[in-house]
């Protein structure tokens, strides 16, 4: 007999090499892009703190010190207001966020649904097609978009 065939036979062996390819591309993009948004609780929390962050370090010589002194605390106030927010309905912003998403599938299916009919032309009754060569014809709506237009 060959050596060959005295080993075992993995049956796993294209699902575990499939695994560790897919572990090695996961890890490859989390080096890549960073690590993957968190809830929209903890993303509104960091927003949050990046706006804050950001007010607070302009210095302009507009503000005197005390309005920095007042931009600071309203900037404590809202951080004092959203945080218990946050804490006490993290599953709300996960919804509003699930909610968001829905609508905005929902509006491009629509606006890719007009798109269609608008370049199939599926609008215009038979036999009133336009026709690209009869200048006479009263729905003209002027020059195509490469046309130059001189305005002097």
């Amino acid at each position: 007999m060959s050596e060959a065939t005295d080993r075992p036979v993995d049956d796993d062996a294209w699902a575990k090499a499939c695994a560790e390819d897919l572990e090695a591309e996961k890890a490859r993009r989390r080096a890549q892009q960073g690590p993957p948004p968190g809830s929209a609780a903890e993303e509104l929390r960091k927003l949050v703190d990046a706006v804050a962050d950001k007010v607070s370090s302009l210095r302009s010589p507009l503000f005197g010190v005390a309005a920095q002194g007042t931009v600071q605390q309203i900037i404590k106030q809202a951080k004092s207001a959203v945080e218990p927010v946050i804490e006490r309905n993290p599953d709300v912003f996960d919804h509003i966020t699930a909610a968001g998403n829905e609508l905005l599938a929902a509006y491009r299916s629509a606006v890719e649904g007009q798109e269609r009919r608008w370049t199939q032309g599926a609008g215009t009754p038979a036999g009133t097609e336009k026709k690209a060569d009869d200048p006479t014809d009263p729905r003209d709506e002027g020059p195509a978009a490469g046309e130059h237009i001189d305005l002097d």
